[in-house]
């Protein structure tokens, strides 16, 4: 098999490759390393990469198989981290010029999950300024490309991680969600991502407390990695109050489900959202796979009114307390999302809030109705196709104007306030060739549900897994092409 092909194996098949001792853990790397230094130049998705430790690492974890020790779940498997996440003796910036040498000393949560059940950290994937954003570009290492049309954006917060598995790099990536920074990269980049239920995956350390609006969860090429990597990373943890107690190994392997009689809500622009043609077109095109799952579909969509204000309120207030002290101390040298963000957040009062967390708390007793009819509600995830990599963010919509940066993402920030489960999953490309993804919302809870479904349309749609054009010329190519090799 060429390294190419391998780079291309859905991770949980490759997993088993690696515990089957068909290919080794240095054999995998080695092929993923190729992928990073053909693509990333072009994408820069990968914005520090830690090669030698990497090897040091996968090196281990053959001597590991060879004297017979088990392999975990995600052995062998190479990944990378959102540079928002703290690897420990890694560069991480956030995206920010006040920590371009920051060098933290301790793993996130997740990155010790990760590694104790075998995976292969090989970087850090780029990301907005402290993650505000839904167009991935810093002061730090500049833009990151859309693999699909290179002139365009991937979206954001999490687009180095999106590219970086559509490329090929990685196999696993992970990423955080407020507003749609999982699910926007997602669609754009034609792979998966899992906005979890708030508690689902610890923060630690690093979560603000403040609020649930912000998630970690997985990203992947399939819905079935997907759930690979949320077995992993989910569970409780007792210094997490907020944590749900469910074990992270019910989801993998992802049980197959018969959606037969599923009541399904076929969403278009809750509530009159503006939305390009043809990303309606595309969504519109894909209602007939769930009618040919057997699911029951009916056009639906919650009220969520007041869910605007509630989302607006609850992030500035959470940004200007974990971000304020940074904007202070960075001034222009900050991005200017970020100091307006943290600027109005400094304009809410406490009757601000009291007013978000009563609104949030109707809001949700309605969802619970909605929620007793449907299990399941289907939406696009972004209102737009990719627009320009130096444009950033979108103006208009369908002749709309939008008031600031955030507006246009509001089919996924809506979303949000449900503290509920969300994926977005590959399902159609638009006439000129850019990915399309479906947003897929569950019951609270139900990360399982929205995991299986996922699966399901993604057979059935058929273009998960279709690598950009750059990514399949890539294969064989030597390592390197990021920015730098971590400090160690």
């Amino acid at each position: 098999m060429s390294p190419g092909e391998l780079c291309f194996l859905p991770g949980w098949r490759l997993r088993q490759m690696l515990a089957g001792r068909q290919v080794s853990a240095r054999e995998v790397l080695d092929a993923h390393l190729g992928q990073v230094g053909a693509c990333n130049p072009r994408v820069n998705a990968v914005v520090t990469l830690c090669a030698d430790r990497a090897r040091q690492a996968a090196r281990r974890a053959d001597d590991r198989l060879a004297r017979g020790e088990p392999a975990g779940p995600l052995h062998g498997l190479p990944v990378a981290h959102k540079d928002l996440v703290e690897v420990a003796g890694v560069r991480t910036t956030y995206g920010s010029l006040l920590y371009r040498d920051h060098v933290p000393a301790r793993d996130h949560l997740i990155v010790q999950r990760m590694r104790a059940a075998g995976a292969i950290v090989i970087g850090k994937t780029n990301t907005p300024e402290f993650g505000v954003g839904s167009q991935t570009h810093n002061r730090v290492f500049g833009a990151t490309r859309n693999p699909w049309d290179l002139a365009r954006t991937c979206g954001g917060s999490s687009g180095g991680a999106a590219v970086a598995l559509a490329t090929g790099m990685v196999a696993l990536a992970d990423g955080s969600d407020m507003g749609g920074s999982l699910r926007n990269p997602a669609s754009y980049c034609n792979v998966v991502g899992l906005r979890t239920t708030p508690g689902r995956v610890p923060d630690l350390p690093g979560g603000s407390g403040l609020t649930n609006l912000s998630v970690l969860g997985p990203m992947a090429r399939h819905a079935a990695d997907a759930a690979l990597l949320l077995s992993v990373i989910a569970g409780p943890d007792p210094r997490d109050p907020g944590s749900r107690p469910e074990p992270g190994a019910a989801f993998s392997p992802l049980p197959p489900r018969d959606f037969r009689g599923t009541p399904v809500a076929f969403g278009r622009d809750l509530g009159g959202l503006p939305f390009e043609p043809a990303v309606l077109a595309a969504h519109e095109s894909q209602r007939h796979v769930l009618t040919a799952l057997g699911c029951s579909v009916a056009d639906a969509e919650p009220d969520l009114g007041d869910a605007d204000r509630i989302f607006r309120v609850l992030r500035g207030w959470q940004l200007a307390a974990t971000r304020g002290a940074d904007a202070d101390r960075g001034g222009e040298t900050v991005a200017p999302m970020v100091r307006a963000n943290v600027a109005y957040g400094r304009t809410v009062t406490a009757a601000d809030l009291a007013w978000a967390h009563a609104a949030r708390a109707a809001l949700l007793e309605r969802a619970g109705e909605f929620w007793e009819r449907y299990e399941f509600l289907v939406l696009p995830v972004s209102q737009v196709l990719p627009f320009g990599v130096d444009q950033p963010w979108v103006t208009e919509i369908a002749g709309q104007p939008m008031p600031d940066y955030l507006t246009w993402m509001a089919s996924c920030y809506l979303v949000s306030v449900l503290a509920a489960p969300a994926a977005s999953v590959p399902v159609a490309f638009s006439p000129g060739g850019l990915p399309v993804g479906m947003q897929i919302v569950g019951r609270p809870g139900d990360d399982l549900g929205v995991l299986q479904l996922a699966c399901a349309v993604e057979e059935a749609a058929g273009v998960a897994g279709r690598r950009p054009p750059l990514a399949a010329q890539a294969a064989g190519a030597p390592a390197g092409g990021a920015h730098s090799a971590s400090a160690e």
